[in-house]
């Protein structure tokens, strides 16, 4: 019995979208819809890809329709996490204190709004160090403040980090994310770190939360060798998953964290929460990893290979979306 049907009927389809600017290449349909036919439902995820000047009243009245056409939730990325929040019903807790949604279900009883960036960096930070709770993190560096960083910030913090020093080439964005995380864990010492500031030298292990080492932010963040000897070092960037980052810090016999795993980690518990299934989180990121690999081997090194067959892309605002097909 194939993974569409049941009995010998055809199971509806299962639906669930990508809503974002500039995603049409995104991998996470493809993550999505093998592992989800896996656990044997008829997955089918689409990419929303809708301007970032969409209007909120355009944003709401997109919500509505995809809810009404039978879609099960959705995956939202930059620049809506925020923006979406005010178009819900309801948040968990840990989407409320990071004020930040990137997956929403719609149920009966109404839309609701998650987070799993920072459950995806949790499980990709205790998975390789050692699964201890506090090892290694007693003191961190942070270099990034956005998004990203929220979510890796509230991990670290959650994980037992007692000191969190959070570096960002715009201080008022620092300060900012400090002073959120200072008043959700008071006890807690985050503070701005400048450029020369202690924990460069002496920090446990340093996080990375920049575009820098993406396909169109190639760079060096920071160096690594002025990190103390056992000092780790996480990614957050993926694609490429060998930036310049991982692979200096690597020669360096260091401990590296690469951004697969935390993105694998939140497609595995989006599918949890979507499906209410658990998710193989090993095959997930097997698959991942296959992905990666393809998109180096493609000629020019960093193919896009937009949405999986079948998955449509719908963009514009929700006067385009056309009927949705079964």
């Amino acid at each position: 019995m194939s993974a569409s049907t049941a009995g010998g009927r055809a199971l509806p389809p299962f639906r669930v979208a990508l809503l974002g600017e500039g995603v049409g290449a995104s991998l996470t349909p493809a993550m999505h819809e093998r592992e989800g036919r896996l656990l044997g439902l008829d997955y089918r995820y689409d990419v929303v890809d809708v301007p970032g000047a969409t209007s909120d009243a355009d944003l709401a009245r997109l919500l509505d329709d995809l809810r009404h056409r039978g879609y099960r939730g959705l995956n939202v990325t930059h620049p809506f996490k925020q923006r979406v929040i005010g178009h819900l019903d309801r948040l968990d807790d840990d989407a409320a204190r990071l004020g930040a949604v990137n997956l929403v279900r719609f149920t009966a009883a109404g839309t609701t709004g998650h987070n799993t960036d920072w459950t995806g960096f949790r499980s990709s930070l205790r998975s390789a160090l050692g699964g201890e709770p506090g090892a290694g993190l007693d003191s961190v560096l942070q270099v990034g403040a956005g998004g990203a960083g929220a979510a890796t910030a509230y991990a670290l913090l959650g994980l037992g980090t007692r000191t969190l020093g959070v570096h960002d080439v715009d201080d008022e964005r620092a300060r900012a994310l400090v002073d959120r995380c200072a008043a959700l864990f008071p006890g807690a010492a985050v503070r701005v770190a400048s450029a020369d500031d202690a924990l460069w030298t002496s920090a446990d292990g340093v996080v990375h939360a920049t575009p820098v080492g993406m396909e169109h932010h190639p760079g060096l963040p920071f160096d690594p060798e002025r990190l103390r000897g056992g000092a780790w070092v996480a990614e957050v960037v993926y694609r490429p998953v060998l930036t310049e980052l991982v692979v200096r810090a690597r020669a360096s016999g260091r401990r590296v964290v690469d951004g697969s795993g935390m993105a694998a980690g939140q497609a595995v518990d989006s599918l949890r929460l979507l499906t209410g299934r658990e998710p193989d989180a090993a095959r997930v990121m097997a698959h991942l990893v296959e992905l990666l690999a393809g998109e180096a081997a493609a000629p020019g090194g960093a193919a896009r290979p937009g949405p999986p067959p079948g998955s449509r892309l719908l963009g514009g605002s929700p006067r385009f979306l056309g009927p949705a097909t079964g």
